[in-house]
């Protein structure tokens, strides 16, 4: 007994179809492309493959490949620039309305004291001048044991509670007529102010902005070993700023035999744009964390802070 059929499911029967015999030497139909016939309800309907498409295909897939491949370089080269991440170039000076992008500053670590320390041991007993005045640095003090250790600080709560440790160690307070806020209105002033330049005279009588005229006497009259740029503040927008300490400590060392000058918390602009133009790249020596060791050559015959000509912060 035959099986029985499902009546939603009709008996399909295969159809087969026959194609007249080509003639003999006929070439025509030998080179026409291949017809791939699909049974559907209505019929047969014949689909043909072209070079034609293939191309197209090929051409709109390639386009779409190079167009999201500019994308994810463009997307990468935004996000992932070292100079834009780094340090902001011909940034406008500093107002209320785009405030100062300094970060608080901090504490010297154990290896940036460390470096500090080697530093002292190697010239002690020496002539040692530091901007600010922290706890570490007296423990400098007693590093340079038999040399002269001077502090200059504007904060007189410091003065009070933290002591000076050897008759060889003095601690003034100082008064600085700057803020962080005009740091790149100075710095322009400098470059076309001739009293600013390398050697345009005594310091004390200097009509330079940057320059420091009512220090004690004797930073003026010694000649310097170490000088630490660790102070005044610098990290709001009112602070004093540490750009008239940075160009102070450059002329001072080169009044002197060979100078070396410390800058910390060198990850703010301030301390970067004013070190680079007056302690110069060149003389750059050691780099700890937050802290750059300049050596300044004195007695040089150069009319400019630096040697090199490309100008960092236009």
């Amino acid at each position: 007994m035959p099986p029985e059929t499902s009546p939603c499911h009709p008996t399909v029967t295969p159809t087969r179809q026959f194609l007249p015999r080509e003639p003999p030497g006929s070439q025509a139909r030998q080179h026409q492309p291949p017809r791939h016939n699909y049974h559907y309800r209505g019929g047969t309907k014949p689909m043909t493959i072209t070079k034609t498409k293939l191309i197209l295909v090929l051409v709109f897939s390639l386009s779409g490949m190079s167009i999201l491949r500019l994308l994810k370089i463009s997307v990468i080269s935004s996000f992932s620039s070292p100079l834009a991440a780094a340090w902001p170039r011909n940034r406008l000076s500093p107002s209320k309305s785009q405030p100062l992008p300094s970060t608080t500053a901090t504490p010297l670590t154990e290896k940036e004291f460390h470096l500090l320390s080697n530093l002292i041991s190697l010239k002690a007993p020496c002539n040692l001048l530091v901007f600010g005045l922290e706890q570490p640095y007296i423990n400098l003090s007693r590093i340079n044991s038999g040399g002269n250790t001077v502090f200059l600080e504007d904060n007189p709560e410091k003065m009070k509670t933290i002591k000076r440790n050897s008759n060889h160690t003095r601690i003034y307070r100082v008064a600085y007529e700057t803020r962080a806020r005009d740091a790149y209105k100075l710095l322009k002033h400098a470059r076309k102010n001739p009293a600013c330049g390398i050697y345009s005279g005594s310091l004390r009588q200097s009509n330079c902005s940057l320059a420091l005229t009512k220090l004690p006497k004797e930073v003026y009259k010694r000649k310097w070993d170490v000088v630490v740029v660790d102070g005044p503040r610098g990290d709001t927008e009112d602070a004093p700023g540490r750009m008239a300490a940075i160009y102070t400590a450059s002329v001072i060392a080169r009044n002197g035999n060979m100078t070396d000058v410390v800058v910390h918390d060198v990850d703010r602009i301030i301390e970067r744009w004013f070190a680079w133009e007056f302690l110069c790249d060149e003389n750059l020596v050691y780099s700890k964390g937050k802290l750059w060791d300049f050596r300044i050559a004195g007695n040089s015959k150069s009319t400019a802070f630096c040697a090199a000509k490309t100008i960092l912060i236009e």
